[in-house]
């Protein structure tokens, strides 16, 4: 069984940074292309970064966070990062993580991010 578990989320104001961890357990990690995603209220999810798996070690990003997020994995503990620098108030959304592309039909519950000053 597919398990998520995020971590890492808060307040913060613009400018300053966080790291998100994200657990994952139930599947063969290393081989999976995983991805960060984000739902802000009343808007869709949304991917905002996606890391190779099974050694391919291509990240991507979406425009609007490119050069300020950086995406890692230790498959080790089977964990994802996501270091978020230079945060601005439109990043506020619950941040979730999952397999890139197509995900699992489980999701984790998300941490909530919120850049407020």
């Amino acid at each position: 069984q597919v398990q998520l578990v995020e971590s890492g989320g808060g307040l913060v104001q613009p400018g300053g940074s966080l790291r998100l961890s994200c657990a994952a357990s139930g599947y063969i990690f290393s081989a999976i292309a995983m991805a960060w995603y984000r739902q802000a209220p009343g808007s869709q999810r949304e991917s905002v970064a996606v890391i190779g798996g099974g050694g391919a070690g291509y990240t991507y990003y979406a425009d609007s966070v490119k050069g300020r997020f950086t995406i890692s994995r230790d498959n080790a503990k089977k964990t994802v990062y996501l270091q978020m620098t230079s945060l601005k108030p439109e990043d506020t959304a619950v941040y979730y993580c999952n397999r890139a592309q197509i995900p699992f039909n489980s999701w984790g519950q998300g941490t909530q991010v919120t850049v407020s000053s």
